[in-house]
Parts: C-alpha cells; structure tokens; sequence
C-alpha cells in the first residue's frame, strides 16, 4: 500500500515579510548600479557636461551682478567716505600746525624787534644822560675856572661827583629800562636788585 503525500506546510507571515524585503535589496542595489553604470557612461560629473554651462553661466552672471551691486553701491562709498574723511583730518592737522608756526614765527619776530628797539632807546637814553652830565660838568668847571683860579682843586672834586651821579642816575634807568623790558618779554616782574645782580655777573 503506498504512502499518502504529506500537506505542505504553510508559509508563516515573517518569513514572507523577510523575503520581500531580500528581493527590494537586490532589486535598489540592481537600479544603483544601473544608475552608476549610466553616469559613467555618460562621462562623470554634471557640472562638466556643455548642456548645464548655460545654467551655470547664468548662475555666475546673477551672482556677479549681485556682488558689483554691493561694492559699488555699499562697500566702496564707504571705503570712500573713511579714506576722504581720514585725509580731511590729515589736511586739517597740518594746516593748522603750520598756522600755528606761522604765528609762533610771527611773535618770536615781533619779540625779537622789541626787544632791539627796547635795547636801541636804553642806549640812546643812557647816551643822552651822559652827554646832558658831560655837559653840565664841562659848564660848572668853566665856571668855577672863570670865577676863582684857587678853588679849581674843589671844582674838580664837585665835578666828580657830578659825574658820579649822572653815572648812578644812567644806572637807574638802565635797571628801570631791563625791567621794562623783562616783563614785557615774560610777563613776570622782577626787582631792582635781580636786575643789578644780572649786570654785575
């Protein structure tokens, strides 16, 4: 008597699931290597091939046009305005440096002529009381000669001591002129004795 065939088994929900899965796996890397086989074909990358240089030129033209926009019309003014605003203070720093040597030199000129018309009056006054001294000596002694022969040894003593005060009186203004002068060189007063000290040294 022979066997009775045995009933298939069926086929549980999992291993169905898993098989579906296995046959899309070999199906993706079937289509990617396809597709790469394509893109080799076709020569590598896209950006290489002369049918997108149109794009890509437009691309580069809008990107150029966008970044000439911005430098001329943001960056470079401003650029500009830095450079003309830091030559405008160079050129304001020097004008005024040079004014100001101008008036320094102008000062220093009108001080030095000062202080030479000052020196050229004390010598003129000084000169002027010496001559008004020699001549009110040469006067006294002609006198006193005139008058009386034998006194001419005390004629002589008192035209000395003319002369002795006409040289103290040329002396004070001297002092007075030298003070005059200082101060209005420096704008500080200074005393008599400062003053004859100076001389003396």
């Amino acid at each position: 008597m022979a066997d009775a065939p045995t009933p298939a088994t069926p086929a549980s929900p999992y291993t169905v699931e898993r098989a579906a899965e296995k046959d899309a796996a070999t199906l993706g890397q079937k289509t990617n290597s396809a597709t790469a086989t394509a893109q080799e074909a076709q020569g590598g990358l896209p950006q290489f091939e002369f049918q997108h240089w149109a794009g890509q030129i437009g691309y580069l033209l809008i990107l150029f046009a966008i970044l000439y926009l911005l430098m001329s019309k943001v960056f470079a003014p401003r650029i500009r305005k830095i450079f003309d605003e830091r030559e405008a203070a160079i050129g304001s720093a020097i004008a005024s440096a040079k004014q100001v040597q101008k008036e320094a030199a102008a000062e220093a000129e009108a001080s030095k002529k000062a202080l030479a018309e000052a020196r050229a009056q004390a010598q003129k006054t000084a000169l002027d009381a010496k001559a008004k001294a020699d001549a009110q000596a040469l006067e006294r002694q002609a006198a006193e000669e005139a008058k009386l022969n034998a006194r001419l040894a005390a004629a002589e003593s008192e035209i000395r001591a003319a002369r002795d005060q006409a040289m103290t009186n040329v002396s004070a203004i001297a002092v007075e002129t030298a003070q005059a002068i200082v101060e209005k060189l420096t704008g500080e007063a200074v005393t008599a004795a400062a003053v004859q000290a100076a001389v003396k040294g």
